[in-house]
């Protein structure tokens, strides 16, 4: 700091000094330019450049002055900042000297802690050993008593404990089954009655009609147009057969295939109604009526997936569930059958632990194979073959599989899925068809049973679902009966069509009549 003052007066000192360099330098040039007008205003001259020495030194002092203030301030923090790191290093060493203390302390504490344990442990070490000892003594002094060795006790002890165990065991297993016998068929009535709970539904059969109504006569004509173009062109494009002939007044439209059949009567609708009809504009209103019911038919199938909880499905999946709209089976509508189905399954399935997953998409996809058309084959085939294509799950593969027991059940969830379908095609309501087919169909039961040699009678009773067929007696004993039955039943599942199940019935007996006069 000392250095810093020193400096600044030297430089103040030849600030002065130069100042008065450049003042005489002034006056020697001014003498030498006028010397005469020098000599006449010296006097004046003499008084300014005295008054502008005296300046010059005024403004110097000062300039010292400031200079020795800021050097008085400036050493001024110096020394403060100089106490303040002082005073911080003093408290930072008196903090550390406690922490230091401290830390020794906790060392200390740690070395009597460690010398403690060691202490513990060896006595517990010592009364190890001694226990071993003693427990060595006692099996020794057991031997003796018991003249069995340390194998030959445990061995003994093990077969009472073995017998004992199989004894309740036996016990337990038999109060298991007679409880099991006792409650199972009211469980099962309770499981079954609590799923149709869950299944019941707003069931309304729905029709479909292969009729188009025509507004007159001369509709007719136009739809078969010149030559039959119309005609020919409509029926090439939806893939169906047009009847004009057999219904006055009505277009009865026949295909095997649903969907097209659908297509065609709605394409036919707006035909009719737009009143153009020719080649060019049925195939427009054909495309545009395919586009819709498309997209029609993936609505239906997202929508019925929703509704059962399954989703992620595959596109092309949930594209043909949703042709159940148009599927019916007896009247019973595909997506309402599977709906009610799905329901059934699922419940059960909860009651009984099983897998609900492979209950539900087994249920959903049971039926799939009806409406696959582009191949040959049973619906059961066909849907396993097209849930393998999209990489199902094998376990609900088989549960479509074993649906209607072609194959022995290979899981609970194969039985849960042929149980839920048959309540739900079974159960009274469910399917309905026209008063002609359903007389057919009970006449060609009585037919099949009256083929049979030594049937006298046969009545088809409960709606169809029951075969009650009378015996000769004399030509049909009892050993024969159930064999008889058995057949008749094999010939009615292999050539007739029915929804459900066809329980067959037959009916031996004796009479024996006297007459008291």
């Amino acid at each position: 700091m000392d250095n810093i003052f020193l400096a600044l007066l030297v430089f103040i000192s030849s600030l002065g000094s130069a100042l008065l360099v450049q003042i005489m330098n002034r006056k020697k040039v001014l003498d030498t330019d006028d010397e005469k007008e020098e000599r006449d205003g010296r006097e004046g001259r003499q008084h300014l450049d005295d008054a502008s020495v005296l300046e010059a030194r005024a403004k110097a002092k000062e300039i010292i002055i400031e200079a020795k203030s800021a050097a008085l301030k400036t050493r001024s923090e110096a020394e403060e900042e100089a106490r303040r790191i002082k005073d911080n290093s003093v408290e930072l060493e008196k903090k550390l000297a406690v922490q230091k203390a401290q830390i020794e302390g906790k060392e200390r504490d740690i070395e009597n802690k460690v010398r403690s344990l060691k202490q513990a442990k060896e006595i517990l070490d010592k009364k190890q050993e001694d226990i071993e000892s003693f427990y060595s003594k006692q099996q020794e002094e057991l031997q003796k008593i018991s003249n069995l060795t340390k194998d030959e006790a445990k061995q003994m002890l093990l077969n009472t404990v073995d017998k004992e165990l199989a004894e309740e065991k036996g016990r337990r297993i038999r109060e298991i089954e007679e409880d099991i016998k006792k409650n199972s068929e009211k469980l099962s009535q309770e499981i079954l009655v609590s799923a149709m709970r869950f299944a019941a539904t707003d069931y309304i059969v729905e029709y479909t009609t292969s009729k188009v109504k025509l507004p007159d006569d001369e509709m007719k004509g136009r739809i078969i147009g010149k030559e039959g173009r119309n005609i020919r062109t409509f029926e090439e494009l939806t893939g169906v057969d047009l009847d004009l002939d057999s219904s006055p007044g009505d277009v009865i439209i026949s295909s095997f295939d649903p969907v097209r059949r659908e297509i065609a009567r709605a394409s036919l609708e707006k035909l009719i109604t737009d009143g153009r009809i020719q080649p060019a504009h049925i195939e427009e209103v054909v495309e545009k009526t395919k586009s819709e019911v498309e997209h029609i038919m993936y609505k239906e199938g997202d929508n019925l997936s929703h509704k059962l909880g399954a989703y992620n499905l595959p596109k092309d999946l949930v594209q043909m569930l949703g042709r159940f709209k148009y599927r019916f089976s007896y009247g019973q509508n595909m997506i309402e059958h599977t709906l009610e189905e799905t329901r059934l399954g699922v419940a059960i399935a909860h009651e009984l632990n099983a897998n609900v997953d492979v209950v539900r998409l087994g249920c959903l996809f049971h039926d799939i194979g009806k409406v696959v058309t582009d191949d040959e084959g049973t619906h059961i085939q066909l849907g396993v073959d097209l849930l393998r294509k999209y990489k199902v799950s094998e376990d609900v593969i088989n549960c479509v599989a074993e649906h209607h027991e072609d194959r022995p059940f290979s899981s609970i969830e194969s039985a849960i899925v042929n149980l839920a379908d048959h309540i739900s095609g079974a159960r009274p309501g469910a399917r309905s068809e026209d008063y002609e087919a359903y007389v057919q169909r009970l006449k060609d039961l009585e037919a099949a049973a009256l083929s049979f040699d030594g049937v006298e009678k046969a009545y088809a009773v409960s709606a169809g679902r029951e075969v009650r067929i009378f015996v000769s007696p004399e030509r049909v004993d009892d050993a024969s009966t159930a064999y008889l039955a058995r057949e008749i039943a094999k010939k009615i599942e292999l050539e007739q069509t029915y929804p459900g199940v066809v329980k067959v019935t037959v009916i031996r007996e004796t009479r024996v009549t006297e007459t008291a006069k």
